[in-house]
């Protein structure tokens, strides 16, 4: 879908060129391309501030019929977000006039003060998003995606960057993978089909695969997520996928939460809660999307990804606040809520992964709580981790992808609200205050002494009304953070 143009602008047929312009400085250097964007004086409503629009057609010498100029702002407010959100604009409303085939002109990397890949990326990014159109479930399919987009650059930077645009559709594939895993309604999801469908994609990219179904599970010992599946008819799944290549002298460990609907058991959500439960099994398609992604870049390390999946529903064979319970690690567990679910799944997978493989770096990625949301909002994940070193490649991921992360603190004394009278330690804590922190710390008690970080990402995993290169519905996140990070470690 994404490719490189170079050449007489003028002279390349498409549906339309999109052209960035900005409010306050020139952005382009190439003669042409600055020759076009004259026509736009005529219009004196369009002057390239945030959000302008102007449509021009069958401008003179001009082979593509339709130039549409849009604005980026300011030039100092210009960054690689603000470029993947235009390009994702652009395509969205190129689907929206029904067009095929688009060509964006990339501006200038010294212009805009930063690097021509992270520009380029950026960009290829927002487009390759935005052309994303979730609906399976419609009748009536109005819009279609864009067949191609190319971007405009000079001859020596299609050279120079030759590779990257099969390397942003690698990438960007797998979010929307994980957007789709998402988006799909729980009905068609059970953890038996979600687990057979997420094997059936990894299998396509060679991933040793392996499933447990209850018995092996029970067998096994994994009593904490046992429980969680208990109150469901829907029997559990655990999913371990596995890249491994040869002479890998590193091990790295990713864990997905993965609820295909969490009811809150017996500790039952209150209605507005309930309607888009089908998202808490988001940090399982980020994890199973980061693999099948890592499985075609082919990095030196082996990564394992682990994914235990399972509905949380009530029934009279549910587990039961005050119930305790024996995890695979062998501690105790009273759980005080049974809404309280993800980190009991995500404790034993944790334990099992880490008793198994032995990796060096173990990251979970989970929507793991509502508190995480009131601390930082809808858009920001929160990132936990006793490892600074650690932490900060995470956090130089998050800026680089868009896909933020806000650091949290893990202060030793709230260990003290995780304390059972009767057993090892209480899923939910005693103080209904720092929720996500208790949560972590809760984690925390699994990990031994593997380098651990934990990524909250109740908030952005999931939006009600699209973004700019996102449509409603899953967002994909963790998946491009994941698989740039796997390059850091």
């Amino acid at each position: 879908m994404l490719n490189f143009k170079t050449g007489d602008l003028c002279k390349l047929k498409a549906d339309a060129i999109i052209i960035p312009v900005c409010e306050d400085s020139e952005i382009h250097d190439n003669s042409t391309v600055i020759s076009i964007i004259n026509h736009t004086g005529t219009a004196k409503e369009f002057k390239g501030a945030k959000d302008d629009e102007l449509t021009l057609f069958d401008l003179p010498a001009v082979k593509t019929p339709r130039i549409i100029f849009l604005g980026l702002g300011k030039i100092k407010k210009i960054d690689s977000e603000s470029l993947r959100a235009f390009c994702g604009k652009s395509v969205k409303k190129c689907i929206g006039k029904k067009l095929g085939e688009i060509l964006i002109v990339v501006p200038s990397a010294t212009k805009l003060d930063n690097e021509m890949q992270i520009i380029i990326e950026s960009m290829m990014e927002g487009a390759f998003l935005g052309n994303h159109l979730f609906d399976k479930y419609k009748k009536d399919k109005k819009n279609s995606p864009l067949k191609k987009v190319a971007f405009f650059v000079e001859p020596q930077i299609l050279k120079k960057f030759s590779g990257l645009p099969s390397r942003v559709e690698i990438f960007c594939s797998g979010t929307i993978l994980a957007r789709e895993w998402v988006s799909i309604p729980s009905n068609d999801k059970i953890p038996e089909q979600l687990a057979k469908d997420m094997a059936a994609s990894a299998g396509k990219e060679s991933l040793k695969v392996k499933i447990f179904d209850e018995q092996k599970l029970k067998r096994l010992g994994f009593g904490a997520m046992l429980a969680v599946a208990s109150g469901s008819s829907n029997n559990p799944r655990l999913l371990i996928l596995e890249y491994a290549p040869k002479g890998a002298k590193k091990t790295i460990a990713f864990v997905g939460k993965g609820i295909t609907f969490d009811s809150g058991g017996i500790n039952l959500k209150p209605s507005g809660s309930l309607e888009d439960m089908k998202m808490d099994m988001s940090g399982a398609a980020a994890v199973a999307a980061t693999l099948i992604s890592a499985a075609k870049i082919k990095p030196e390390a082996r990564i394992i990804g682990a994914i235990p999946i399972v509905e949380n529903m009530l029934s009279g064979d549910a587990t039961r606040p005050g119930d305790i319970v024996t995890s695979y690690d062998g501690k105790t567990i009273e759980i005080n809520n049974t809404d309280a679910e993800g980190r009991l799944i995500l404790a034993d997978a944790i334990s099992y992964v880490i008793k198994e493989y032995k990796p060096d770096i173990l990251i979970d990625v989970a929507t793991l709580t509502g508190a995480c949301v009131v601390a930082l909002g809808e858009k920001i994940a929160g990132l936990f981790s006793p490892d600074d070193e650690l932490a900060e490649k995470i956090i130089q991921s998050a800026k680089k992808t868009g896909e933020r992360c806000w650091r949290m603190p893990l202060p030793e004394d709230y260990r003290e609200y995780l304390k059972s009278e009767f057993a090892d330690i209480s899923n939910m804590s005693s103080s209904k205050w720092g929720g996500a922190i208790t949560a972590t710390l809760f984690l925390s008690e699994f990990i031994k002494d593997t380098r651990w970080a934990h990524i909250d990402i109740a908030g952005p995993a999931y939006t009600k009304k699209g973004t700019d290169y996102c449509g409603p519905g899953g967002t994909g996140f963790g998946v491009r953070l994941l698989c740039d990070l796997i390059q850091k470690l």
